[in-house]
């Protein structure tokens, strides 16, 4: 079978079309999956569970999609960027599994996620720089309630630099096409539920040998709402290593998942205070 040169003007666009096509149809399809869950049906056991409950500002939605529109037309490009990549030999994508051994395909998936985990925190930090926040990041937190749709609301340079951390890695990381595609449902997964205003873990969940190192709904609102605090992906290891974790996760955690209470919009001193000693 003849594979086209995708390196080719008309094939490079012919694909990016054909991925941006496929990350709108993501996009649409798991966002409305869980706000038709967690906002039209509203299960029961989760309705006190709403990390906010001010009412969204208006068209806030519309401008999160047109923005994820953006977003998507970026990550189709590097996408696409990537295809050239490998079919020029450049990458360390692989196709055969007994190359690297059935051990290698959870440990590349670990790395992967440990390798983006820290480009993006310190990424993220220095979005926030005031001068750079306003330029690249400001468009994200123009949600300061989030909701599904806001998971992939970025400026276009924000876009573009998270867009090129994948191509970047498969330069020297050996990774197998289907621990690519795990790595992509993760991200979305992960990125929908951190944004989905709803938090969905259980009860102590946060002090959980495994579920304490993960982000949940919780902790990323706070994020939303604090703006110095948890600038973590996937995973809290490097705000609670460099001390970026809000001294107010714990309490929020236990406070929408144990008394069902949608929580205050401010806190007061001696919520924070009680919140940091139990940490």
């Amino acid at each position: 079978m003849h594979i086209p040169d995708f390196a080719n003007p008309v094939w490079f666009l012919n694909t990016t079309v054909i991925i941006m096509a496929a990350l709108i149809g993501r996009y649409f399809l798991f966002t409305g999956i869980f706000y038709g869950l967690f906002y039209k049906l509203s299960f029961k056991r989760f309705k006190g569970r709403k990390l906010n409950s001010r009412k969204y500002y208006p068209s806030q939605f519309k401008k999160e999609v047109m923005w994820s529109m953006v977003t998507s037309a970026i990550f189709a490009i590097s996408g696409a960027a990537t295809i050239v990549l490998w079919q020029k030999g450049y990458t360390r994508i692989y196709s055969q599994v007994n190359e690297y051994g059935w051990v290698y395909l959870p440990l590349s998936l670990l790395l992967f996620l440990f390798l983006h985990e820290t480009f993006y925190y310190w990424l993220h930090r220095w979005m926030h720089i005031p001068r750079i926040f306003r330029i690249v990041h400001k468009v994200h937190h123009d949600s300061h309630i989030t909701s599904p749709f806001t998971a992939f609301s970025f400026h276009p340079l924000e876009g573009l630099l998270q867009a090129i951390f994948l191509p970047a890695v498969f330069l020297f990381l050996p990774m197998h096409y289907s621990i690519i595609i795990t790595v992509l449902t993760i991200m979305t997964f992960s990125s929908i539920i951190n944004h989905l205003n709803v938090e969905i873990y259980p009860v102590n969940f946060h002090r959980h040998a495994i579920g304490r190192w993960l982000i949940g709904a919780t902790h990323h609102s706070l994020h939303h709402k604090q703006f110095k605090y948890n600038y973590g992906l996937y995973f809290t290891f490097w705000d609670k290593v460099t001390k970026t974790e809000s001294p107010m996760f714990n309490y929020l955690f236990e406070k929408v998942t144990t008394t069902q209470e949608s929580p205050a919009k401010n806190y007061s001193k001696k919520e924070v205070s009680r919140s940091a000693t139990a940490r």
